[in-house]
């Protein structure tokens, strides 16, 4: 009896794993942290530049990475649908790929679904306070920190202009609304202050000395372009034109120049 009531529960709690990693690997929104997993040693795992072996191969990250931060994954699989999918009609899906980036955000690319697992170890370590300097504890700044790293890794992963960040469709998961009209013709720019970039982003983080004064947070960008160090400053705020006020970015500054204008 105890053997059968163990079994049970160890079932239920692989279905509620199981359910909680489809939903994670839809939107980013799951565990706090992934791992790689099933790569040798000796080996690496490939971030491609879109999801699938056609793409480019861009960066690579070792067989032991963890605290791994999740943006999305294709096809796109809602739990409610992958519950009512047949074993066959499952095993027939196309291979998942997820689009992934470092907790530091240095690295970000599209890796195949199967060699990532939940970091929970290191979601864990996290929570007890050892995260990434970019992790104050306070959820607003933090969230919006993310935000900010998210627009940098959805505009170097996009592989085709529904895909842009700037553009009407997406722009407004990362801008004021009233902004979204004046961004159609812009995108490097406003991150890099450059229409091309070459170099790599070494950090983003809230402003240590202010990091939200009245509801105006402060997150700042590093990084090198051309061999030359730069900053871009972003401030962002509750959006009131948008359904429940999400936090979003409202100005870019850099040091010649701001957006808007």
């Amino acid at each position: 009896m105890m053997k059968r009531f163990f079994l049970a529960g160890a079932l239920s709690c692989a279905m509620a794993l199981a359910a909680s990693s489809v939903q994670a690997e839809i939107d980013g929104h799951g565990p706090d942290a992934w791992r790689v997993t099933g790569v040798a040693a000796d080996d690496v795992l490939n971030m491609r530049m879109g999801p699938g072996t056609n793409y480019l191969v861009i960066d690579s990250l070792p067989p032991d990475a963890r605290g791994l931060q999740q943006v999305t994954c294709v096809p796109l699989l809602l739990p409610s649908i992958h519950q009512r999918l047949s074993e066959e009609q499952r095993n027939s899906l196309p291979q998942r790929w997820c689009l992934m980036r470092t907790d530091d955000f240095i690295k970000a690319g599209w890796v195949a679904q199967r060699f990532l697992e939940p970091d929970w170890g290191q979601a864990e370590t996290d929570h007890a306070g050892s995260a990434g300097a970019h992790n104050t504890g306070d959820a607003m700044i933090d969230d919006a920190a993310r935000l900010v790293g998210d627009l940098y890794t959805a505009f170097e992963a996009q592989s085709s202009s529904a895909e842009n960040p700037f553009g009407p469709t997406l722009a407004p998961q990362y801008f004021f609304a009233s902004m979204v009209p004046d961004l159609a013709e812009h995108g490097a720019d406003v991150l890099y202050d450059a229409q091309n970039f070459q170099g790599e982003i070494t950090r983003i983080a809230p402003d240590p000395d202010q990091p939200m004064l009245r509801g105006m947070i402060t997150i700042n960008v590093d990084f090198t372009n051309f061999g030359q160090p730069k900053r871009a400053v972003f401030s962002l705020r509750a959006d009131p034109g948008q359904p429940g006020a999400p936090i979003r970015v409202l100005r870019v500054e850099h040091d010649s120049w701001s957006f808007p204008h």
